[in-house]
Order: structure tokens, then C-alpha cells, then sequence
């Protein structure tokens, strides 16, 4: 068992006790959102730091209300 670190700019986003290790370019999925692994780092026999890039997100803008349905008085 492996204490794998998910690390994105310096900031842990997840840990996990893995039996695996992931490999360099794999496709995750940490906290529901598309990740790929960048680099893998062994510290130490039982702890790994795997660097990550999440996919960034596009919001989408507010519906636009349509007023000409509605009861003009």
C-alpha cells in the first residue's frame, strides 16, 4: 500500500491509500472533476506525490428571460 499525494500547484487535493500507483499521462477522475497525471515523485518507500492538471471548467452565463410571453398591460 502506497500513501499517494494528488498535488495541483502546491496544493494537496487529495490522499489516498492506493495499492497502484498511477503512471504519467493517465486519465483521474479526484473530487468529480477530469484530471491527468503530470509527473510522479516517490519521497520515500511508502509515500508518492503525483502531480496533477485538473480540466478547467467553463461556466455557463444565466439564461436570458424572454419577457414577450408575458402579459403586457
Amino acid at each position: 500500500m502506497y500513501a499517494v499525494h494528488f498535488i495541483e500547484n502546491n496544493n494537496v487535493l487529495l490522499t489516498q491509500l492506493l495499492q497502484r500507483v498511477p503512471t504519467e499521462g493517465e486519465e483521474l477522475k479526484i473530487k468529480g472533476r477530469k484530471a491527468t497525471v503530470s509527473s510522479v515523485k516517490n519521497v520515500d518507500e511508502l509515500h508518492v506525490h503525483v502531480q496533477v492538471t485538473l480540466e478547467v471548467v467553463n461556466k455557463k452565463s444565466k439564461f436570458v428571460v424572454d419577457n414577450s410571453k408575458k402579459k403586457k398591460r
